[in-house]
This record gives structure tokens, sequence and C-alpha cells, in this order.
């Protein structure tokens, strides 16, 4: 299993946690993390070279 695979199950779990959350804190708080664990295999992604550092479409512009 990928470590990006890794990162997103934890995002799951953290999303499983803010349904069951007891309040609004915490519920804020778990999604935060899951915000957190998404951008990590985000990020591992990246680094694996499965994404583009620019996203397609965005080229620069230019003047002429």
């Amino acid at each position: 299993m990928k470590q990006s695979d890794i990162f997103r199950d934890n995002a799951d779990n953290c999303l499983q946690l803010a349904e069951r959350a007891d309040g609004q804190p915490a519920q804020k708080r778990y999604s935060r993390m899951a915000d957190a664990w998404t951008a990590l295999a985000n990020e591992q992604d990246w680094l694996d070279g499965e994404v583009s550092p620019v996203p397609v479409g965005a080229a620069p512009k230019q003047n002429g």
C-alpha cells in the first residue's frame, strides 16, 4: 500500500470520527485533522511523482 493511501485512510477515519463526535469542537477538530491528512496524501503523491507540481492547463502565459 502506498504511503498516500495510508494518509487517505487516516483522513477517512477522521471524517468518521467527526460524524460521531459529541459536540461541535470535537467535530471541527476531526474535520481539520482529515483536511491535514488529505493534504499530506496529496503532497506524498507529488513527492512520488504521481502528480504534476503544476496543474494541467496552468502553463505560464507568454507575452506577445
